[in-house]
């Protein structure tokens, strides 16, 4: 189907455009109707037509710019793609929650829509002033979806937290760019990486990659700038944190790529003069990231803090990308991005499902799960497995293609990355302790009582849909890759 003849200039954004006229409605349905679920169905609805959307455009290869401003190409489809997804489980099982609220429904659906909307505009930006614009979006968006959970003070004291670091790291953003923007002329990351004036590393520039750097990393969590991670994704309602560890993580990722992939890859003038040292940055940032996650990961007694402090590591994984800068290594990291999503998504999916059935947050409340709820026991299971690394799942396989690119290139030779590797191997191994420690609570310790545990149906369609994808990715995982490697080489022609 060609919908360019439909939607003209305005073709690259219509999936944008799906999810504004969404914002827009949304509490009006809410006002009018008054009734949570109608208002649910309008906003899932919009989700569904913009996803569609998305996949036709993609899908169909089309390639086009709306505005000089915002491109649609192979690697932003496949972004897109991956935050509708998140966005399309996040509110699919929103109405089924008793943590949400049902007070501002309309609200609810708007923001996380607006959010899902900024990561998008992220990943067909090509400036770091709209690039910013779009972080910024989802941003302000998620400060206010963290506090709006029914009853909870943890919430509030969440949202403030979030917000105040949320302010550091834009303005070490600004700070950044400013001094880039001062040194070259201009915000286009093409333009700033052909740029024949940078014929040293000067002080100004190296300020301002470090500021850009410590912005962009409290947004993925990064270690130093990880320590909101855990208290926002505890105190947050489960379909947030979900929301928040899947998508607005990736887009910081996505942040990541588009900028310094773009600026440093060999034959531009940023990667002459400061090619190596951003690598060995990255790299060490990389290491310390997945090695305090899984480290601190070990002592939390906290389901949800737990699957954040993994969060983290899975973070310092994908960042192996930005060490070995490479389009092999790109593919993975994108491909890995995917898999995080079902791994993690459901894993939060079960924590939210269990909350709806009274069941708490800490890991000794899953004593005797497997009797209580077999096929969630056996569903967190594979998801932590996969998380670890265990094969056949998609968690082995996407990380088998991350931790290789560090290994050697494609000639065969062997890279000077292999520690890195190493490190992640060595990290996955420790987090199978902690995982493994949930495995044995669900299915060794025994409960307090036998009596089956009953969740919401629309969890249970949500879990499946996870399940599934983490078991197809693991066996064929061309159905992804394939589109990942055409996103790569685009964003590194």
């Amino acid at each position: 189907m060609d919908i360019s003849s439909i939607f003209g200039d305005f073709t690259a954004i219509i999936p944008m455009i799906a999810l504004l006229i969404g914002v827009l409605i949304v509490p009006g349905v809410h006002l009018g109707l008054k009734k949570p679920t109608a208002t649910w169905g309008v906003a899932l609805a919009v989700v569904i037509v913009s996803l569609v959307l998305n996949v036709i455009l993609l899908t169909g290869d089309y390639q086009g710019t709306t505005l000089d401003m915002a491109s649609y190409n192979p690697y932003s489809g496949l972004m897109i793609l991956l935050f509708q997804i998140v966005l399309f489980l996040a509110v699919f099982v929103s109405n089924s929650s008793i943590e949400t609220t049902r007070n501002n429904t309309g609200t609810y659906y708007a923001l996380m829509m607006a959010a899902a909307m900024g990561m998008m505009f992220v990943a067909e930006s090509s400036d770091l002033i709209t690039i910013f614009v779009g972080v910024e979006l989802t941003s302000i968006s998620s400060y206010a979806l963290v506090t709006l959970k029914r009853g909870d003070s943890r919430a509030a004291e969440a949202g403030v937290k979030y917000v105040v670091i949320g302010g550091m790291s834009t303005a070490l953003t600004l700070y950044g760019i400013s001094m880039i923007y001062g040194l070259t002329g201009t915000t286009e990351i093409a333009a700033i990486a052909a740029q024949t004036q940078l014929t040293e590393l000067n002080w100004m520039f190296g300020i301002a990659m470090v500021a850009m750097i410590a912005g962009y990393g409290f947004k993925i969590a990064a270690v130093p700038f990880h320590m909101w991670a855990p208290d926002v994704y505890e105190g947050a309602s489960t379909p947030v944190s979900l929301f928040l560890a899947t998508g607005s993580k990736k887009m910081g990722l996505g942040v990541f790529f588009q900028i310094f992939l773009v600026m440093f890859v060999a034959g531009t003038a940023c990667s002459a003069i400061a090619g190596e040292e951003i690598r060995y940055l990255f790299a060490i940032i990389a290491a310390f990231t997945m090695t305090v996650g899984n480290v601190v990961a070990i002592a939390q007694s906290n389901i949800k803090r737990m699957l954040a402090y993994s969060s983290i590591a899975q973070a310092g994984y994908i960042l192996i990308v930005m060490a070995v800068m490479n389009d092999y290594a790109a593919s993975a990291g994108i491909f890995h991005m995917f898999t995080h999503v079902f791994m993690k998504g459901g894993a939060f999916l079960i924590v939210g499902a269990l909350i709806c059935a009274g069941i708490g947050e800490k890991i000794s409340d899953y004593r005797g799960l497997a009797k209580r709820a077999p096929f969630l026991a056996f569903a967190m299971m594979l998801f932590l497995f996969s998380l670890a690394g265990i094969p056949p799942l998609a968690g082995f396989t996407s990380k088998f293609f991350l931790f290789s690119s560090a290994v050697g290139t494609v000639d065969g030779a062997t890279s000077e990355w292999v520690w890195l590797a190493f490190v992640a191997i060595l990290n996955s191994a420790i987090s199978l302790y902690y995982y493994a420690r949930v495995v044995k609570t669900m299915y060794v310790d025994k409960g307090e009582t036998t009596e089956k545990i009953k969740v919401p149906k629309i969890f249970l369609a949500a879990i499946v849909i996870c399940l599934v994808a983490v078991i197809v990715l693991g066996v064929y995982p061309q159905l992804v890759f394939n589109y990942c490697e055409a996103a790569a080489s685009f964003l590194l022609p």
